[in-house]
């Protein structure tokens, strides 16, 4: 019978996860439950997707914001300054109370017009009409009022973040700036927390070259326990979400052994070699909002050996207008299964190459995944992808 549906995603409901829980069998009991129900089979080769706050969840990776303040005074004796972190409710703003907490100044610089996953705090036109340069301007918070309003809601959400993280100090210890200048906060102070994310090496080392006397990350709180609390020793703060008003859900740790082992027990199960990798954020930019989705430190913490690398495929369309456009529809498709086929690992196949982007097979299935889920109501924090490493020439 000839193949007529390719790669195909599911979506897998799962109970709600709680500390302590046995998570590997937990995912691989939903997953059998639901080809059970659906009337589907498991392949060799499929991939299982499990979102990184069950993984958390179960590992009871949890710290307060009393745990931040106490690692922050064990790092800084005095004032410090606090540079760029994303504009988030979820993500930031329990992580700066618990900064204030620790009784010092905090100097806030943020990035502007838009923080570093697109966030904007100004309007850009705004910014130009008003002769703002931003790779050489640092604006005080009277600066920025005085040019862009007294409230700056952000058109997403509607918050005015600038306001919101002022309102986050202890006894008015938090004065922001706008820069998107490091170096700039060392006016103020020598000791700085490095908040970006996929810029936190360059960052540290502009500041440490510029003479900074202490500079840690946000990678760097909480990567060790602090008074019986959950770390992470690769990442600290960084993928951490608000799970209440004091406490927050750090990203997970370990999770090499939880994806190996769910892995091996659907080997036992079924018999079916397939991989296993845990998500976070997708790696994808919104085009309305231009809000570039990855707040997390990577897109996947821990996966199976099968998932390493980037895709190797043909180009199928740029083969078919080139070197084949001279041969029948049907002619074309064979002589193209053929090409498939016989690549091997041929890396410098020009239709490889060209309009193809090499990213990891882990973020783009963490796209995916992360997509299918969504952070909603959907109940499906399990994602199975089937056909996924499949090709046009496979029956």
């Amino acid at each position: 019978m000839v193949r007529t549906v390719g790669t195909t995603v599911r979506g897998i409901r799962a109970p709600i996860i709680k500390e302590g829980d046995d998570l590997v069998n937990i995912v691989v009991d939903s997953v059998l439950k639901s080809i059970d129900a659906e009337k589907f089979t498991l392949n060799d080769k499929d991939v299982i997707g499990i979102t990184e706050s069950l993984v958390a969840r179960s590992q009871g990776n949890y710290a307060y914001i009393d745990d931040i303040a106490a690692d922050i005074n064990r790092k800084f004796e005095g004032d410090f300054a606090v540079v760029f972190p994303i504009l988030s409710r979820n993500r930031f703003s329990l992580i700066l109370k618990g900064l204030a907490m620790s009784g010092k100044k905090i100097y806030l610089f943020l990035n502007y017009p838009s923080d570093e996953v697109g966030n904007h705090l100004m309007d850009i036109d705004m910014m130009d009409e008003a002769g703002v340069n931003p790779y050489t301007d640092v604006l005080t918070e009277e600066k920025y009022r005085s040019l862009f309003g007294q409230k700056v809601a952000h058109p997403f959400t509607g918050i005015d973040y600038v306001q919101m993280y002022k309102e986050l100090a202890v006894d008015n210890n938090i004065e922001i700036f706008l820069a998107n200048d490091a170096r700039a906060a060392l006016k103020y102070t020598k000791d700085v927390l490095v908040a970006n994310i996929h810029e936190r090496k360059r960052t540290k080392k502009l500041l440490l070259n510029a003479g900074a006397k202490n500079v840690y990350g946000l990678d760097e709180v909480l990567n060790e326990s602090i008074n019986g609390s959950g770390f992470n020793p690769d990442y600290g703060l960084l993928g951490s979400n608000t799970a209440t008003h004091t406490k927050i859900k750090l990203f997970p740790k370990n999770c090499q052994n939880t994806v190996e082992n769910i892995q091996r027990v659907i080997k036992e199960k079924t018999g079916k070699h397939i991989e296993v990798m845990v998500y976070g954020d997708g790696a994808f930019k919104d085009p309305m909002g231009k809000i570039w989705e990855l707040a997390d430190p990577v897109v996947s913490p821990g996966y199976t050996k099968g998932l390493e690398g980037t895709p190797n495929e043909i180009k199928i369309k740029y083969v078919a207008d080139n070197e084949l456009s001279n041969l029948s529809s049907e002619e074309m498709t064979d002589a193209i299964k053929k090409k498939i086929k016989e690549k091997g690992n041929d890396e410098g196949h020009l239709g490889q190459k060209l309009g193809t982007t090499p990213r990891q097979i882990t973020d783009l299935l963490g796209s995916l995944c992360d997509l299918t889920s969504g952070s909603g109501d959907k109940g499906t924090p399990i994602v199975l992808i089937q056909g996924y490493f499949d090709s046009y020439a496979e029956e």
